[in-house]
This record gives structure tokens, sequence and C-alpha cells, in this order.
């Protein structure tokens, strides 16, 4: 059975903004089948569908390939949202609220560099703390390889001293 676009729209609609209701109860209500309003869902993900997300934030990426004011978006979108109307929201744009706290603390932390040269700095000074913790790693693993032989040593010289003490 073919459905207008109007209807598409409106299912589409009921199901992402459908709170607490399951997709099975908005189906029935819709009288149509369940893996149809699925079906419809999942369209925007590959491209596919007519229907484009009032809100401006990108539907068919994963939420870690959002650009940072997409994410500033969805931030301004979810503040009022506590309890059941958040984790509806989050369901609704395929978020998780432990992301939203991420961004919030990315966004209110400690600011990005500005400028081109801050940028350079901020990627030397990186480059140099990896550099430093891999020459840390090196002598540290060397260490621990010195620890061991001098411990191998000491067991050995027991072994041998205790030889030693059985013949005399």
């Amino acid at each position: 059975m073919r459905r207008t676009p109007e209807f598409k729209e409106q299912a589409l609609s009921k199901a992402r903004q459908r709170g607490t209701r399951t997709l099975a109860d908005i189906a029935a209500e819709l009288n149509m089948p369940l893996h149809t309003l699925k079906g419809w869902l999942k369209e925007p993900r590959k491209g596919k569908a007519e229907v484009a997300m009032p809100s401006g934030l990108p539907e068919s990426l994963p939420a870690r390939q959002w650009s940072a004011a997409e994410r500033l978006l969805a931030l301004q979108e979810s503040h009022g949202l506590s309890g059941e109307a958040l984790h509806a929201w989050c369901r609704e744009k395929g978020l998780f609220e432990h992301q939203l706290t991420a961004w919030r603390e990315a966004f209110c932390g400690s600011p990005a560099p500005e400028t081109l040269q801050e940028r350079r700095e901020a990627k030397a000074e990186l480059k140099a703390l990896q550099d430093k913790h891999e020459v840390l790693q090196r002598e540290l693993r060397r260490k621990e390889r010195a620890l061991a032989e001098a411990a191998a040593l000491l067991v050995l010289q027991k072994k041998f001293q205790a030889l030693l003490g059985d013949e005399d």
C-alpha cells in the first residue's frame, strides 16, 4: 500500500517525538506495519529520505563526526531538558547523555587556540610531551629489565651458595 508523502512525514514526526512511547505503539496508532515505520526511520541515514530534520542537526552522521557548530546547537536545544525529556530528546537525535556532558565540558573548559600561532605552539607542545612520554617509557622498560636481571642473579647466587653450603 502506497502512502502519501504527507502521511509519511507525519508518521516520522510522531516517531521522532514519541517520548516514552514505543515504535510499535505508534505503528498501531497509525494502522501501519512496524517494519515500514522502522524502514522510514532508517532511510535518512542511508540518504534516501525526502524528509529533513527540522532542527538542523545531522541525522546521518554519528555523533563523533558532528561539527563544533552542530554540537553547540545540540547543547542549546538540550539545555533546559532534564530526566525523561532529556532521554527522549537524546533518543530522537541518536545521542547519549554522556556525549552531551563531554561536549559541554569541551566548550566550557579550556578555550581552543584561536590564532594560527597559538595552534602551532599547542601542537609543538603536544609533540614535545609525546616525545618525552616515549623516552620515559623506554627508560622505564630498560630499568624494569635491569631489575629483573638483578633479581634473577640474586636468586642464582643464593642457589649457588646453597649448593656450596650443602657440600661443606
